[in-house]
């Protein structure tokens, strides 16, 4: 489950990142910070102000923790999730090189997403056991498991760097990756996510148009009338969870139609414009192309 969380499902309605991601998206306060920049650098707290944060009574221990102890850190790690200060959650893991070098602009970018991610976070978290072997260690935690929910014994690694203990959220390579990318990973990993959710949505329209003609004498339905037969689901109709603006065109007889998806701000959201055509003998194609936000042209 730990490592689910960060490393492909980054935006949360997981994480769809769910993902961590998901999926990542702009909040309304990231689009008026870029009307008013603010160019000032991010500065979580030093990991030793982190970890004496007073404990909240929703954390269950059944060990003594430690001060700076590995167990503290996980302690504080989730602790600082709940209270959706993620900043410094994930400046106590091997993800601290992509958000400490966020400006203030930046981060707001990806609060909704942050926000999210920290509402998936158990009320409680139960801290039973750890081993340190050297600079090594793990802690284990009654978590819900990520995929059925039961609550079940899980591990989380460590290491300690410096004289701190850093919980391990990402293996070996996909740590190089983050040290190559600093504070362009979220934006990267929040791009790629919502290129792959924009495909996964343009196959969601194809499967609910051969439902709808299916139902219909063959004829194709429009976005508004899919969205109204539950086809579809709502946030097709806004980029602010999708990252994309999504359009649905029928040709004059209604026997064949194309599905379109941009991102709302190229660049930040998305990079690729997709098309997606069906035409009257029910043959399919896709396009995708870098178009600088534009559309694909046919």
């Amino acid at each position: 489950m730990f490592y689910k969380i960060f490393q492909i499902k980054f935006r949360l309605n997981l994480f769809a990142l769910a993902a961590i991601l998901a999926v990542l998206v702009i909040s309304g306060c990231g689009v008026e910070a870029a009307k008013n920049p603010v160019t000032t650098t991010t500065k979580p707290e030093n990991p030793a102000a982190i970890l004496n944060a007073p404990i909240s009574p929703a954390l269950k221990t059944a060990i003594k923790i430690e001060a700076n102890s590995p167990a503290d850190t996980v302690r504080a790690f989730y602790q600082k999730l709940r209270e959706k200060n993620v900043r410094d959650a994930l400046f106590l893991t091997n993800l601290r090189p992509a958000i400490e070098g966020l400006t203030e602009t930046e981060y707001r970018d990806l609060q909704v997403d942050f926000d999210a991610l920290a509402g998936q976070i158990p009320a409680d978290v139960a801290i039973n056991g750890e081993i340190v072997v050297r600079d090594a260690a793990t802690v284990t935690a009654k978590l819900p498991d990520n995929d059925t929910g039961e609550v079940k014994l899980q591990e989380i690694k460590l290491r300690r760097e410096n004289g701190v203990w850093v919980i391990l959220t990402l293996d070996k390579e996909a740590e190089k990756f983050v040290k190559k990318e600093g504070k362009n990973y979220f934006f990267s990993l929040k791009i790629k996510t919502h290129q792959e959710e924009a495909k996964a949505m343009l196959e969601r329209i194809y499967k609910a148009q051969l439902i709808y003609s299916a139902q219909n004498g063959g004829l194709y339905g429009d976005m508004a009338t899919l969205l109204q037969s539950g086809f579809l689901p709502e946030d097709i109709t806004t980029s602010e969870s999708t990252g994309y603006k999504y359009g649905i065109s029928l040709s004059f007889d209604k026997k064949s139609y194309s599905a379109a998806a941009e991102p709302a701000i190229y660049g930040k959201t998305g990079k690729l414009s997709y098309l997606f055509n069906v035409d009257a003998n029910r043959k399919s194609a896709i396009k995708s192309t870098d178009n600088k936000g534009k559309p694909v042209k046919k």
